[in-house]
């Protein structure tokens, strides 16, 4: 580590201002430089498109493309405006570039990076030499190469950047308009996540259409004659294959061949019951040796992949512990497509396959990855250990918190198995005849571990993987004769296609063309958003919404083009040939926007003539033809018997989807996903949801009638009919259910609040409560929860004051021990640094600002520096609306009171003068 903090020094009285992105990126190349530097973070960007039309310049609200941020009439220009909570720290490095002679804009190398600082060139106007600073690593090495290789900002970056920024805007905005007129408020449109969620759609839609089939098999186990166990599985019988799961249409559940053996349930078992007292021996043993090669260091893809299957991290997860990593100097750049490394890298990976396994497992030749992707934006290098020497992952455990430990150990493991030597394995078949059938038994062993020692695809443990991928096969030998010893037959279901996980959505996208390695973790994170409800999760697996289904057949039938893969791959590409100077950016947007079928440079002939959109004329056209109606509208069926023979539809309405037969309707339960939604189902939610059309009985009190009413999140009873404008609605208490509820059990129910007494303390009344968090009692603004099995309903006035004169045991009431307390005080504020518990999960404090852990994160393995990191961004952003608000309105209120005291005083001494007179 000493190498570490030597530093690079300039001249002396000399003073240079450098800007990265965050405190932590600062801090850690602050090391590295030594006196004339002073490094800063910009927090992020610094400049952007107006968040909506109060950010919206006054000059320009007047004009009719002020909504969107860009002048659409004028080649597309940008209106940037500095976002709100950015003047303080933007002020910070002005004032720094004032003491400087010079700047080095030091921003990541990719297409964002190059963006920030052209933003701070023009925002920060410098008069001194500007300098910019590349590296893909955070050493001592790689920045004293970047401070001898600087070059200017690479304009091609600069407009590929904007020139999506503005084609997001313009088909985000305009289509999330016309999607809310026309789904449903909190909808939106994007140029990858619309594609994205059609994906996820078009899988649902597979497993709806999906038919099941059932097939038959047998599952043996021989004795050899050295009294071995050997499993098998019946294959033939008379010269008639046995089905697999492949061998049956997905659509009807019928064979696609002819020839299959098809047995039911009592064919299988006296089929078994023959072969047992069969004779059998072996026919054929057949052994095929083959090597497994390592796969290739970690891109941003297959890292949010490989974290997501093997350490259960979503992509917005990996990038947050990847981006730390980076930041403090650990890792190489995390957004990147290449496969390539360093011949330092090299060298170190290989050395470490020497000391840590052995020369055996080192491959002779040194291992080159090449990548597919031609991007001009990406980084140059794979995702790997930084510097010439890589740290062991033990030797940073005591650095690093749990989510950043564990990844950097997945990233070292990668990094090193990529240059080591072939897995050396053998596959054996064994072919038993007997009895007119044939099983066969495979068997995978493996000769030579190789890489399989360091890294196993998967898995977190190699060394308990490494046991499970082998099977092991008993020594036989062809004709020796075997003892059937259990003959069990096995029923098999085939299996509709999986769901989407974002580790496999993240392949197909990148398999696709579809967006950019640094885009998807942010595409995931908005087609999960709870507010757009369009995609949940059942645990890794993507389940669409039936309003996803909704915007995904309006955007097919009436904007097929956006949704088109292939049209979306080509966009993608034509946007990076404009980073590499080869696209016209004002002529693509012309034609996307307005349409124009005027001659086309080359790079826009070499594209599908359907790249002339003409977003904005067609979206005027679509705005008085769609229907939602029927864009809304999905078919489940027609019963084929019963009362109700009328179709089964789905709509989905402004409160949610709803089923509706005729006249019949009735609401879908939340979390049950459209494929387990069936015909049998809908029909058993439809007659349930009629149950309202006659009461349970009537309330003695009022006389009113009671209905059991099934609503979106469940059950509930009402007192008064339809029309009653007095009506009042009661849910059922966790645990009931509608087959248990009597009519003086809902007049209970409908007793809530229950007022049991006054408390004697004060002599106000005390109620019983159902509320969101469970039951309850309360007295004036004394809350205490009921004890696990105390029923609102039966609780007493006894009961409820014990509860009210014991203390508060949750809530703001009642202060909480800090979670954990660091030894080292805030540098800003020399106060505490501290992790709490709060109402929305664990944050970190210094005593003025706070900053919530990211999720997932265990407080004990959370460190100081990630700490510091936290609560600096969180500043630089400033409070949260609602202290804003707060201020604001203390602010004014102070103001407010000056003016009346201002003007009293003049008042009084304006009479006092009068009075003199």
């Amino acid at each position: 580590m000493d190498n570490q903090r030597q530093t690079t020094n300039r001249g002396a009285g000399s003073s240079a201002l450098v800007i990265v992105e965050s405190p932590a990126k600062a801090r850690t190349i602050a090391k590295y430089l030594g006196k004339g530097y002073r490094v800063e973070a910009s927090i992020g960007h610094v400049r952007d498109l107006p968040q909506g039309a109060k950010q919206v310049p006054a000059k320009y609200k007047g004009e009719p493309w002020s909504n969107l941020g860009v002048n659409v009439a004028d080649r597309f220009t940008p209106i940037y405006i500095v976002p709100p909570g950015k003047n303080k720290q933007i002020k910070l490095l002005k004032d720094e570039l004032q003491k400087a002679d010079a700047l080095y804009l030091a921003t990541d190398e990719d297409r964002e990076g190059e963006a920030i600082s052209w933003h701070l060139h023009e925002l920060l106007k410098p008069k001194v030499p500007v300098h910019r600073l590349v590296f893909h690593e955070i050493t001592k090495e790689a920045i004293t190469d970047a401070l001898e290789h600087t070059r200017e900002i690479d304009q091609g970056l600069v407009r590929a950047q904007e020139t999506r920024r503005i084609l997001d805007r313009l088909y985000g905005y305009d289509m999330s308009q016309l999607l809310w007129r026309k789904v449903g408020s909190g909808t939106s449109a994007g140029r990858v996540q619309s594609v994205a969620v059609r994906l996820i759609v078009q899988r649902e839609r597979e497993r709806i259409a999906f038919v099941k089939a059932t097939y038959w098999d047998i599952d043996a186990v021989f004795q050899t004659a050295g009294n071995e166990s050997l499993a098998a599985t019946l294959t033939k019988y008379n010269d008639k294959k046995v089905p697999t799961g492949k061998d049956f249409d997905s659509d009807t559940g019928k064979p696609t061949k002819g020839d299959l053996l098809l047995l039911s349930e009592t064919e299988t078992v006296e089929l078994a019951e023959r072969l047992r007292k069969s004779t059998f021996a072996v026919s054929s043993v057949e052994v095929k040796p083959f090597s497994e090669r390592p796969r290739a260091p970690f891109t941003t893809s297959t890292l949010q992949q490989e974290a997501n299957r093997k350490l259960g991290f979503g992509a917005k997860r990996t990038m947050g512990a990847a981006q730390k990593l980076y930041e403090n100097g650990y890792i190489t750049y995390m957004r990147t497509d290449s496969t390539t490394l360093s011949k330092e890298a090299i060298s170190a990976a290989r050395s470490l396959v020497r000391s840590v396994y052995g020369e055996n497992y080192l491959h002779p030749e040194v291992r080159v990855y090449k990548g597919k992707v031609k991007n001009a934006q990406e980084a140059h290098e794979a995702i790997r250990p930084a510097g010439t020497s890589f740290q062991t992952p033990e030797s940073l455990r005591g650095q690093l918190d749990s989510d950043q430990f564990r990844l950097y150990d997945l990233i070292w493991k990668r990094t090193v198995a990529c240059q080591m030597a072939d897995a050396k394995k053998q596959r054996i078949s064994v072919v038993i005849e007997g009895g007119g059938a044939t099983f066969t038994a495979t068997g995978t062993s493996i000769l030579f571990e190789g890489f399989l020692r360091a890294y196993v695809e998967g898995s977190d443990n190699p060394e308990a993987e490494l046991a499970d991928k082998e099977r092991i096969l008993p020594n036989v030998a062809e004709n020796e004769s075997l003892t059937p010893t259990s003959m069990d037959p096995k029923s098999h279901t085939t299996q509709p296609p999986a769901r989407y996980t974002e580790a496999s959505l993240t392949r197909t996208l990148e398999e696709k063309g579809i967006g950019r390695p640094s885009t998807f973790a942010s595409i995931i994170g908005t087609i999960t958003d709870e507010r757009r409800n369009y995609i949940s999760k059942k645990g890794n697996a993507l389940v669409p919404s039936w309003r996803a289904f909704s915007v995904t057949r309006l955007m097919e039938e009436h904007f097929g083009t956006l949704v088109d893969y292939q049209f979306t791959a080509d966009m993608e590409d034509f946007l990076d040939s404009i980073s590499r100077n080869e696209g016209g950016a004002e002529e693509y947007l012309r034609r996307f926007y307005f349409g124009d079928d005027g001659p086309a440079s080359a790079a826009i002939e070499k594209l599908e003539a359907d790249h002339n959109v003409a977003l904005k004329p067609r979206l005027e056209k679509k705005l008085e033809e769609i229907d939602p109606r029927v864009t809304a509208k999905f078919l489940i069926g027609v019963p084929a018997e019963g009362e109700h023979r009328e179709e089964v539809f789905v709509r989905v309405g402004k409160y949610g989807p709803f089923l509706e037969q005729g006249e019949r309707k009735a609401p879908i339960p939340e979390g049950l996903a459209p494929d387990e939604l069936d015909l049998a189902k809908a029909i058993e939610l439809l007659d349930a949801g009629q149950v309202e059309e006659e009461p349970l009985g009537n309330d003695p009190k009022t006389g009113k009638p009671i209905y059991v009413k099934i609503g979106r999140f469940g059950p509930y009873i009402q007192l008064g009919a339809p029309d009653d404008d007095e009506k009042k609605n009661q849910s059922l208490l966790k645990g009931m259910t509608v087959e248990d509820l009597t009519l003086e059990m809902a007049c209970k129910l409908l007793e809530l609040p229950r007022t049991l007494g006054n408390f004697p303390d004060n002599d106000l009344p005390i109620q019983a409560f159902d509320g969101r968090y469970g039951p309850y009692v309360k007295c004036d603004k004394e809350t205490r929860s009921l004890p696990d099995g105390v029923s609102p309903l039966e609780v007493t006035l006894d009961e409820a004051i014990k509860l009210l004169r014991e203390p508060k045991r949750r809530g703001r009431a009642t202060p909480k021990e800090p979670l954990r307390v660091f030894e080292e005080k805030s540098p800003v504020t020399e106060g505490e640094v501290k992790v709490l518990d709060g109402r929305y999960g664990p944050y970190v404090t210094d005593g003025e600002t706070n900053a919530s852990l990211p999720k997932g994160t265990d407080p004990k393995d959370f460190t100081f520096e990630s700490a510091l990191d936290l609560l600096a961004e969180r500043a630089a952003k400033g409070g949260t609306k609602k202290k804003k608000k707060k201020a604001a309105k203390k602010k004014a209120t102070k103001k407010k009171s000056t003016k009346k005291k201002a003007a009293k005083k003049k008042a009084t001494k304006k009479k006092g003068v009068k009075k003199k007179a």
